[in-house]
């Protein structure tokens, strides 16, 4: 397998899971009556709200669309009646604030018994917030930041969003109570739970705390196991997630007559160790390809370089398969952004770390800075796709009898 056909086995993987076809096949064959209201919030918003709009058609009577800076769809600022707003990713600011006050306001003017479609992704736990008193912006500026380096799982990160707000877990579903909501979910969180997803904006649900917050974190959050009441009458619908991307990349491969193998266990441990599990997976193997997803945990420096966890993992991975020419590594985040840059990841081989090092970088150095993406551009490693109408955490697909 060569580089082209290895990033058409990752592409495969995006189709499967593309936002806009998952949510037009969902409304086409399960189809709410109008006039439907619309909410869509997280990256992939924007093509979810497109999807809703081919199947309702004129059913669909307005719409707000809250997504990431440089994620909305051009094709929907063309329709009156839905209202894009873009605000801020991985780290919420005045305007995600500002997109929540004004969603609530909204909703609290919808017709009581009408009926909703909410919309609801990976990133939306950034976009959209309303913030109880005696929290600022620059107190939820400065725990996000902390909880991003903190080297913590997504689950145990939410747990922390949903106690400083009043529009997640559950915060959304009370103020829609009284009018019939169906929630469709693309899936980036383990267990695919809607509790869980954007923080559980429709879905209220006790959780503790991780241990070992910071005091000054501490005192900011919501006293109780839970910050709202649920409101009634919503169904939950995950229509997308991270193993069907994953079985789409196996299908494809499989096409080509590559054997495969599927782990089925999540990438969800610290960077260093999920490269140890799939380096040594790959050098014990036969020719082939195997695949792994998940959101593998890094903890960060107070100033962090270029990229992300997947650029950390590729480049962690590069240096464990320095010298092995038939090997090579694709780690890239499924909604096209990893990280502080604007690269999905990176295909690593066992060249990799020469030529980052022709080029005057020293692999180690930029792990320990967090600037992994500095090395694998100097290596002409990484990987660009734009925002990809999906999230649904990482993808990893190794390979064994590989040609540049």
């Amino acid at each position: 397998m060569n580089r082209r056909k290895l990033l058409e086995t990752f592409e495969a993987g995006l189709r499967a899971v593309d936002g806009r076809r998952c949510t037009r096949e969902f409304l086409q064959a399960e189809r709410p009556s109008g006039p439907i209201h619309l909410i869509a919030i997280g990256k992939c918003a924007g093509a979810m709200a497109l999807g809703a709009r081919d199947a309702l058609g004129a059913d669909l009577r307005d719409g707000v669309v809250i997504t990431r800076h440089g994620y909305a769809v051009p094709e929907l600022r063309e329709e009156a009646r839905i209202t894009v707003m873009e605000t801020s990713h991985p780290v919420p600011d005045e305007t995600s604030v500002a997109a929540g006050h004004r969603l609530l306001a909204h909703v609290r003017d919808l017709p009581p018994g009408c009926r909703v479609l909410a919309l609801i992704s990976g990133g939306a736990s950034s976009l959209v917030e309303v913030l109880p008193d005696g929290v600022g912006v620059a107190d939820l500026e400065r725990v996000n930041r902390w909880l991003l380096g903190s080297g913590l799982d997504i689950l145990a990160v939410n747990a922390v969003r949903r106690r400083m707000s009043l529009i997640k877990n559950g915060g959304l579903s009370s103020a829609l109570w009284g009018r019939r909501t169906l929630a469709l979910y693309i899936s980036d969180v383990p267990g695919d739970d809607p509790a869980w997803i954007g923080s559980g904006l429709l879905a209220p649900q006790a959780s503790e705390l991780p241990e070992g917050l910071p005091r000054w974190l501490s005192r900011l959050l919501i006293q109780g196991a839970l910050a709202s009441t649920p409101g009634d009458g919503v169904r939950h619908e995950v229509i997308a997630n991270l193993d069907q991307a994953l079985d789409a990349c196996c299908s494809k491969a499989r096409t080509a007559g590559i054997e495969v193998t599927r782990h089925r266990s999540r990438l969800d441990e610290a960077v260093d160790e999920a490269a140890l599990r799939i380096t040594s997976s790959l050098r014990k193997a036969a020719d082939g390809i195997q695949v792994w997803g998940g959101e593998p945990t890094v903890r960060l420096p107070d100033q962090p370089g270029r990229g992300g966890r997947s650029q950390h993992l590729a480049l962690r991975c590069a240096t464990a398969i320095r010298g092995y020419e038939d090997l090579a590594i694709l780690c890239a985040a499924t909604d096209g952004a990893d990280g502080s840059g604007e690269d999905a990841g990176a295909l690593v081989d066992g060249s990799s770390v020469q030529r980052g090092r022709d080029a005057g970088m020293d692999p180690e150095v930029c792990l320990e800075r967090a600037d992994s993406g500095s090395f694998l551009e100097a290596a002409g490693d990484l990987i660009f796709t734009g925002p990809t109408s999906t999230n649904v955490n990482d993808i990893v697909i190794g390979v064994r009898g590989y040609t540049r």
